[in-house]
């Protein structure tokens, strides 16, 4: 008991924290609060609805319309240079030391180059390329800042570069100065300031406005289907920059986050209580509701993606994915439940948000429905047209009804959809991952396994043909019966095929195989021979792993004669040795009971088919009362305890049964032969 209580314990915690952890996944994948959601260009028409002003906020410029005015207030800007007057005492030193050496000189030094390198260095020499710049930026004048911080203004063109400063003492210098390398003493005594230089421009730019009016809250800013002009889209484009601005706000971004969380916590908890409440067997396995999750968060992750880092249209994302995976590996209605909710939450992260919700919710009925009985591989490529041509049709009709002009449609979106309903054939991928992930068996998985010529089914018809016809009966009326009750029946179908694969270790050894020979049973006692026939189950559980068949239907195999005996040998024996005890494991099978609905009735099929071959007379009559009674003593013997199935199933399971059979051995008419002329 401390055990259960333990376990059960375990199980809700862990419920509790997928729920908590699905929650605050999907809150950290929303865009940021606060954001414009809008995208719009100019020339283009506005495809969503009427926006206006919530508050006031001013009407930003362009970048071209500041940049223009940038330019023109910068043409009053004169750069600041830093005027080093220590540059030409230094470099006169040098020269001045190097006459020295050279007697008879120094008078040539004194008397022109000492002169000539003042006067120019007096002017300043700056950079080629600060002197170029200059230029092309249409400067005449620097403005000069001496060690004494004393400012002046030189026009440019009395500036020298190393260059024409040289060229500037070559014009009338003596032919022996040529000699003394004087290019190594005329260097930059100007260096660009840049700090005086941007405080300058900073001054000058105090005097421009970044904004040109302003909007009032409540005011009219764009309808839907009128073309994005120049004015509004300054306007669009300051209230998206208003929107950013805002996104700061504590306040704000908080009340939004609270609002988002009880919205989600709210459709979380529906979508958890309607899977407790309708299917606990989805509920009772935790694997079960983490992969419903992942679904989940999947889609949301996918559209919080293509939002936030994309310039793409989140029409894009396969939203029929949800519907179309939870569909193959569960039911219809917990698809459907599962994808509206989903639509809901990812509602709250995309603009217009009524289009989106009615489109997205036709289309998850749309990809329930084309999916109802899964029954070809080919379903999924067909599903997935479907739904792009319902995408259409509903689009088209909602701009009908919101546009009401032809001229006026935008038609990019049917372009998103195809590309939508391309990536949701990526469903076989998904599918086949999730089942080795998961261990569970999808719908596509079962119709592969229902073709009856792949290898195992073509090598088990060879081996025991008779057993494989009587697979192919009890598939039969197996799949009627689940169809009736509304259970799955393809899953059913499977486990009946693959039912009695253990027949072919030793076929001989069952009458359906014997071909009216002798039956090799009857040479052996009656424990032995009832070993054989239940050993069977095991062999049919090898075969099955060796070939690497789902749990799912290797559980057919174990449970289809549940804990029943082989009343033939069985009977016969205590027939024969009255007074003696009979062993009853060996003529048991080991089991386990069925405890599904699925199971259940492939266990009666198994059975009645069986039986049904027995019959002496093929009557209305005989046909009601072997079914009746064989299905009452399986009843009877408790083999249904553990499986959820009503006595109401059971009834109907035995028409259908009743049915079936009568119409395999329905009477035919005799053919006249012709009479032989003497």
């Amino acid at each position: 008991m401390k055990l259960n209580i333990s376990h059960n314990y375990l199980q809700i915690i862990l419920r509790t924290v997928l729920f908590l952890l699905v929650i605050f996944i999907i809150i950290q994948l929303f865009p940021t609060r606060n954001t414009f959601k809008y995208q719009f260009d100019v020339g283009k028409p506005w495809n969503y609805e009427l926006i206006t002003a919530s508050f006031d906020f001013p009407i930003y410029k362009s970048t071209q319309q500041i940049n223009t005015e940038k330019k023109e207030l910068l043409k009053n800007y004169t750069p600041f240079f830093a005027f080093d007057t220590a540059v030409s005492i230094q470099q006169m030193k040098k020269l001045s030391d190097k006459f020295e050496k050279k007697p008879g000189h120094q008078i040539l030094f004194n008397s022109f180059i000492k002169n000539k390198l003042k006067t120019i260095y007096s002017k300043g020499i700056i950079s080629s390329n600060e002197y170029a710049y200059l230029t092309s930026e249409g400067k005449t004048n620097v403005n000069c800042i001496f060690p004494n911080r004393v400012t002046r203004t030189f026009r440019l063109e009395d500036i020298y570069t190393p260059k024409t400063a040289y060229e500037e003492i070559l014009k009338t210098a003596p032919e022996i100065l040529k000699t003394y390398d004087l290019n190594l003493y005329v260097v930059e005594n100007m260096k660009f300031d840049s700090i005086a230089s941007e405080s300058s421009k900073a001054e000058l730019l105090k005097n421009l406005s970044l904004t040109s009016g302003m909007v009032q809250s409540g005011e009219r800013i764009i309808d839907r289907g009128e073309i994005v002009n120049q004015d509004n889209y300054l306007v669009l484009n300051s209230l998206k920059k208003e929107y950013d601005n805002r996104k700061d706000s504590l306040h704000q971004s908080t009340l939004v986050l609270i609002g988002e969380i009880i919205i989600i916590i709210g459709l979380i908890v529906l979508l958890s209580l309607y899977i407790y409440l309708f299917r606990p067997r989805i509920f009772d396995e935790i694997k079960n509701m983490i992969l419903i999750a992942i679904l989940i968060l999947l889609q949301v992750a996918l559209t919080s993606f293509t939002i936030k880092f994309t310039s793409l249209h989140y029409y894009i994302v396969p939203f029929a994915l949800l519907p179309v995976m939870v569909r193959v590996f569960f039911d219809s209605r917990t698809a459907l439940f599962a994808h509206i909710i989903t639509v809901l939450i990812i509602s709250l992260m995309v603009d217009n948000s009524f289009q989106f919700i009615l489109l997205q919710i036709f289309i998850g009925m749309v990809a329930v429905s084309s999916l109802k009985d899964m029954t070809q591989r080919s379903q999924l490529a067909q599903t997935s047209l479907y739904i792009f041509l319902s995408y259409a049709l509903i689009y088209i009709a909602f701009e009908f009804i919101s546009e009401g002009d032809l001229s006026r449609i935008h038609w990019q979106p049917l372009t998103h959809f195809a590309i939508s309903s391309v990536f949701l054939l990526f469903a076989y991928v998904l599918i086949y991952i999730f089942e080795k992930i998961f261990g569970l068996i999808s719908a596509v998985t079962l119709v592969e396994l229902t073709n009856v010529n792949n290898d195992l089914m073509m090598l088990f018809a060879e081996k025991a043909p008779g057993t494989f016809q009587h697979t192919l009966q009890v598939s039969n009326l197996a799949t009627e019966a689940a169809k009736k009750i509304g259970i799955n029946s393809l899953l059913v179908r499977t486990g009946a095929l693959y039912h009695d694969i253990g027949k072919m270790k030793n076929p001989d050894y069952f009458t359906e195989n014997q071909m009216g020979g002798k039956n090799p049973l009857l040479d052996l006692d009656y424990e032995a021979a009832a070993r054989i026939i239940v050993k069977h189950v095991m062999d049919g559980v090898e075969i099955a792993k060796k070939n690497h068949l789902p749990e799912q239907i290797i559980h057919f195999i174990t449970t289809h004669h549940g804990k029943s005996k082989t009343k033939y040998f069985y009977n016969s024996y205590i027939n024969d040795f009255p007074d003696k005890i009979p062993n009853d494991e060996a003529f048991t099978y080991p089991g386990p009971l069925p405890d599904s609905k699925e199971t259940a009735i492939l266990m009666m099929a198994d059975a009645v088919e069986a039986r049904s071959r027995s019959l002496k007379n093929y009557t209305i009559e005989s046909i009601d009362q072997m079914v009746d009674s064989m299905i009452d003593s399986q009843i009877a013997d408790g083999q249904f305890k553990d499986a959820p199935i009503s006595f109401r199933d059971v009834e109907t399971v035995k028409n259908v049964f009743k049915e079936k059979i009568k119409n395999m051995y329905h009477s035919r008419i005799v053919y006249p032969e012709l009479n032989k002329k003497i």
